[in-house]
């Protein structure tokens, strides 16, 4: 690590040591120590890093034009990457939008779904419904719609204020209903909360298919994603899918939305859809409300870096490795190993109260008492102590608060899709070593004989 001083800041003076190079899932710093990137980053390095396909692309790009203004040129690598992103999702998402980011993509969506009620003489739809906890992006409008109490709280006074509704969080509830029943009861809370806002007001639905950082991998019971599908669609709100960190093969399909059948109205993608080679993100919608807003004069948004060549070019190079390497399968495939491995844990681990995920985006949660779910003492800072414990030891994985950002901890395993079984058994060895180390300094119990 070096002592020269340092003029850049971010979230905390965590401090880190310099990144050398990346290989496949692993990362070295400038010692020669090696690092399992565990969490893609953050939910990001898709296909690993330092992918030859990738790089070749965008040094050709780079050798040709490294920019081009999308209102004076139209570029290959943007046309390309768009006519394959719709081709590789569901029949009816058929216009792309490109931004920069995951926060640009979730602010885009908003805007395209109030410029298509706009068109319709619905000005006074305006009001998005999402999910308590959830996390949609750090920017204002993205953060107005995020569920995350120490993120929102200190900017609300800015923020208009959006509704929210129950996220699905099934496994803590602590009744006699199946999962089924379960499923359309966090769904009919959508309802409930667009007859409350008045119908008439309530722009569009925003969902994670998968939670994220806010909820840990959650999955909501089959039922409930088409129910909240027929309830959109009642009322005439449009849902938005937010798939920047479950798009581009994440969880097993293309987009997380095809386990369900579901189709959304818009998509938002970023995080492995660039897969850390470029800054990148799109929005995917259908032509129906694309081109009702263009008739209307135009969609009154963009960023500078719209469809950059270099960026698209990576783009198209990630989506050909995703299918050329058959990725989407492994992530299928190694997810249910991880899984396993996971599940197994807990036979080890009292603290670990539930286990949970798609593909290759799972979590677990750490609890004082399985039964009561119970998290443990905010004191603590597990989410935090495991993650360095874990770092030192040469594995990297991503936590946060689970219970809305005050208490709860959960962590994120979701190493790239290239990941091999023999690369998951490493990653867990360290791990367990990693809980092993945590249980005994904070004198959390573990069964000896699992």
């Amino acid at each position: 690590m070096s002592d020269a001083p340092s003029y850049l800041f971010y979230q905390s003076r965590n401090p880190r040591p310099f990144l050398d190079r990346g290989e496949g899932i692993y990362l070295f710093d400038e010692s020669g120590k090696r690092y399992i990137d565990g969490s893609s980053g953050a939910m990001v390095s898709n296909i690993g890093h330092s992918n030859p396909r990738v790089l070749a692309k965008i040094k050709a790009q780079m050798d040709k034009a490294t920019f081009g203004y999308r209102l004076h040129f139209r570029t290959h690598p943007s046309e390309d990457l768009a006519a394959k992103t719709v081709a590789m999702t569901p029949e009816g998402l058929d216009r792309v939008f490109f931004v920069s980011g995951g926060s640009e993509a979730v602010e885009s969506a908003t805007k395209l779904a109030r410029q298509y009620a706009v068109t319709r003489g619905q000005a006074s739809r305006y009001k998005i419904i999402s999910r308590f906890p959830s996390y949609h992006g750090c920017t204002l409008g993205a953060l107005d719609l995020t569920g995350y109490d120490p993120l929102r709280e200190p900017f609300a006074p800015m923020m208009r204020g959006m509704p929210k509704t129950a996220a699905p969080v099934t496994y803590l509830d602590r009744d006699n209903l199946t999962e089924e029943a379960r499923g359309l009861k966090y769904a009919e809370l959508l309802r409930e909360k667009i007859l409350a806002e008045g119908e008439n007001t309530v722009l569009a639905f925003i969902m994670e298919p998968v939670g994220g950082a806010s909820t840990g991998a959650l999955v909501a019971p089959d039922s409930y994603y088409q129910r909240v599908r027929d309830i959109c669609d009642e009322f005439g709100v449009i849902l938005i899918y937010d798939e920047v960190m479950t798009g581009a093969g994440r969880t097993g399909k293309f987009l997380a939305a095809e386990h369900w059948g579901v189709t959304p109205d818009i998509v938002a993608l970023s995080k492995g859809f660039g897969a850390g080679y470029a800054p990148l993100g799109a929005i995917v919608s259908s032509a129906k409300i694309v081109e009702a807003v263009l008739d209307a004069g135009g969609f009154l948004h963009g960023f500078t870096y719209a469809g950059n060549p270099l960026a698209c070019s990576a783009g198209l190079a990630v989506l050909e490795e995703l299918e050329d390497q058959n990725l989407i399968e492994n992530a299928a495939n190694m997810g249910d190993v991880l899984m396993a491995e996971l599940r197994a844990l807990m036979d080890r681990y009292p603290f670990i109260g539930d286990v949970r995920g798609k593909g290759l985006l799972t979590a677990f949660e750490f609890v004082a008492d399985r039964e009561t779910m119970e998290p443990l003492p905010p004191k603590l800072n597990a989410h935090e102590h495991l993650v360095e414990l874990a770092y030192e030891r040469g594995l990297i994985i991503y936590s946060r608060r689970t219970r809305g950002g005050t208490a709860g901890d959960h962590f994120l395993l979701a190493p790239p899709l290239i990941i091999t079984k023999e690369q998951i058994l490493e990653m867990m060895a360290i791990l367990r070593d990693a809980l092993d180390a945590f249980a005994h300094e904070v004198g959390l119990p573990i069964e000896a004989d699992a």
